[in-house]
């Protein structure tokens, strides 16, 4: 991978005001560098962390962000963005299967299960310890197979992780997996289904923290104030990039002059408006869902089987989405007024192999919060709301790791570094934390020489010594 040295002169452009783009302006800016710009199409900083306020005054988030770190630089700037206006709570998630609520992780929990679904999840865990699978899997659905057994491959993990990704699991590679999946202990599991002991602790995010006002959107703004929004241009949408030239052209007819770009933009579109014809090819293996986000506002109060539950996973197909936030209860200012409203906002992803009725989804979406007896009639809808992200996951398909390989080495020999959760293609570092330091980590490589970790070592980041979650 080149070396490149940040001069004091350089001029830096970013593009994107999303936590990554807005992480290297932040560390740019303490290092003394004055001359960086960010640019944004949107008209509010966040990219995918942006929150908004509806008409009716409930506020939603694009998906159920929740807020734990891996990085004391992470905490730190939180503390400068927010002070001590967070809200900190237990995890309490749950599944939601054959008409009754699973505690998470599902295989941990088996005991809820029917005697039939039970015994099917259970069998096929001491299929793969009498049999265990040989070789390395080819794909995410044999990895499955391989790791929990049939049972429970064909009670919840393929048909939720189909409903998430909106890709079936064997055009997906397992590399992603690390924290992000709880794997199966067949000691433990038979010993909570024989003492009916609950097993809720698992996870990197088991407690977290969330803004007490203006939902995640208000995080990223506060950063942005720091930055100093004298740095930042909104409403400014990218229509090419010439590496040649080192210049950017934007839709109003504008241009910026860089040294060094450090772009946020999916990776894809960076190929396609650089016009990079040789990376086009690779680019195009990259696969990608879209989210649709909807929000629900709702008087009254929560049944009490959600009073302090945060968020719910649905891998039936008796509802659309594949996931459901109590949105209320992240904080009591999501809703205009806590003692008689409340709020749930779903999640559907959507792709070539899952297509969505986008006219219908709001509608198909309060259906299945009747039918998973999230909500019933006592309940009147009072908002409804729907935002969808056309670059939502970053899928890690089989091509993936070989696409980047292809392409990434190839942009730092123009100049141009590609970072964030679609500038860098990797879901598994894609969080919020993740996704601000591979923009200081960038920063600190450019201007310090320090290697990045974050990007290139997925793994070393997600288990370094210091996880501390809130």
């Amino acid at each position: 991978m080149l070396q490149q040295t940040l001069r004091d002169e350089d001029r830096v452009v970013i593009l994107g005001a999303g936590p990554t783009g807005l992480g290297a302006a932040h560390r740019l800016k303490e290092l003394g560098h004055t001359h960086f710009h960010i640019y944004d199409r949107a008209k509010q900083v966040g990219g995918l962390a942006t929150s908004h306020k509806d008409q009716q005054g409930f506020v939603w988030d694009i998906g159920g962000h929740v807020q734990f770190s891996h990085y004391r630089y992470f905490d730190a700037l939180m503390v400068a963005a927010l002070g001590n206006r967070w809200l900190n709570h237990e995890r309490e998630s749950w599944v939601w299967i054959e008409d009754r609520f699973v505690p998470y992780p599902f295989q941990n929990n088996i005991r809820y299960l029917t005697p039939e679904s039970r015994w099917k999840c259970i069998q096929g865990l001491v299929q793969i310890y009498k049999q265990p699978f040989q070789g390395r899997p080819k794909n995410f659905a044999e990895w499955i197979l391989a790791t929990f057994g049939p049972g429970l491959a064909d009670v919840f993990m393929v048909p939720y992780n189909f409903k998430v990704w909106a890709y079936p699991p064997a055009k997906m590679d397992y590399n992603w997996i690390g924290e992000r999946v709880a794997v199966t202990d067949l000691e433990k599991v038979l010993y909570n289904v024989l003492h009916e002991k609950d097993d809720l602790s698992w996870g990197p995010n088991n407690t977290f923290q969330f803004p007490e006002f203006g939902g995640t959107g208000a995080v990223w703004e506060s950063v942005a104030n720091l930055v100093g929004r004298e740095n930042i241009t909104l409403n400014t949408e990218v229509t090419g990039v010439n590496p040649s030239a080192k210049k950017v052209h934007f839709a109003d007819g504008s241009t910026a002059d860089y040294d060094i770009l450090i772009s946020t933009l999916p990776i894809d579109r960076l190929v396609s408006l650089a016009a990079l014809n040789h990376l086009k090819e690779p680019a195009g293996k990259l696969m990608y869902s879209s989210s649709n986000i909807i929000g629900i506002g709702l008087s009254g109060k929560p049944p009490a089987s959600l009073t302090r539950k945060c968020w719910m996973y649905f891998p039936e197909s008796n509802c659309p989405f594949y996931r459901v936030t109590v949105f209320s209860n992240y904080s009591p200012n999501n809703v205009p007024d806590i003692n008689s409203q409340w709020s749930l906002m779903a999640e559907i992803s959507e792709s070539p192999d899952k297509p969505v009725d986008v006219q219908n989804v709001v509608d198909d979406t309060i259906e299945g919060l009747f039918q998973t007896k999230l909500i019933n009639k006592a309940h009147e809808v009072l908002s409804t709301w729907h935002y969808r992200a056309h670059y939502g996951y970053p899928t890690p398909g089989l091509g993936r790791d070989h696409a980047l390989s292809a392409i990434q080495p190839e942009l730092e020999k123009l100049g141009i570094y590609s970072r964030g959760r679609f500038g860098g293609w990797k879901y598994e570092i894609s969080n919020q934390d993740h996704s601000l330091m591979q923009g200081v980590e960038l920063v600190d490589k450019l201007k310090l020489g320090v290697p990045e970790v974050t990007y290139w070592f997925p793994g070393t980041a997600n288990n370094m010594g210091y996880a501390k979650t809130r």
